[in-house]
């Protein structure tokens, strides 16, 4: 399993960023365009995940494990491939997705290119119950949404508030949060 790979961007695309290693392999990635934005030096390490077809073996970069986590969350619904889950990817940050599926936003899904109305129902049915994983665990929101998931809070609920805050600590996402939750 390949789950990261680091090296100079020898070619760099909005949907694509070719990486070349120490090794003197060159691996190709297919990206969203945020992960496209965070490429602004001559070197990049770029979280992997590799799709296998019974025709091609496809890797995918992410700049954060947000992202990846999104990625692998959506290919595994139903009618959503690499290619829409990359559109999806290119339309919202992870933070924005969690918060339409907790809000069960079938119109503001729908602005994600090759997603209609059925695919967004089936995201909000198969991915409400995974938003600690589409928050991305590692990040300080994915660490103040436990948190708040440990004192009782409602998951849905919690990404709504933490929608709303603007730190970008644990404890301040906590205390903000529970501002905002005091008016929901």
């Amino acid at each position: 399993m390949i789950v990261a790979i680091e090296g100079e961007i020898v070619a760099k695309e909005p949907s694509y960023c070719d990486l070349s290693t120490a090794s003197g392999v060159t691996y190709r990635l297919f990206i969203s365009l945020n992960t496209y934005a965070a490429l602004d030096k001559p070197r990049a390490r770029l979280l992997a995940s590799l799709v296998l077809r019974e025709d091609s073996a496809t890797l995918y970069g992410f700049s954060g494990e947000a992202e990846r986590a999104l990625f692998e969350a959506l290919i595994k619904v139903s009618g959503i491939g690499p290619k829409s889950a990359t559109a999806i990817l290119s339309t919202f940050t992870p933070e924005q997705f969690a918060e339409a599926i907790a809000n069960g936003d079938e119109r503001l899904l729908t602005k994600a290119p090759g997603v209609g109305k059925k695919s967004a129902g089936l995201m909000i049915v198969q991915l409400g119950g995974n938003l600690e994983k589409i928050r991305g665990g590692d990040s300080a929101a994915g660490k103040a949404a436990q948190a708040l998931e440990a004192l009782g809070f409602n998951p849905r609920e919690i990404t709504r508030a933490l929608a709303k805050c603007a730190s970008s600590e644990v404890s301040e996402l906590v205390k903000e949060a529970l501002k905002a939750l005091k008016k929901l």
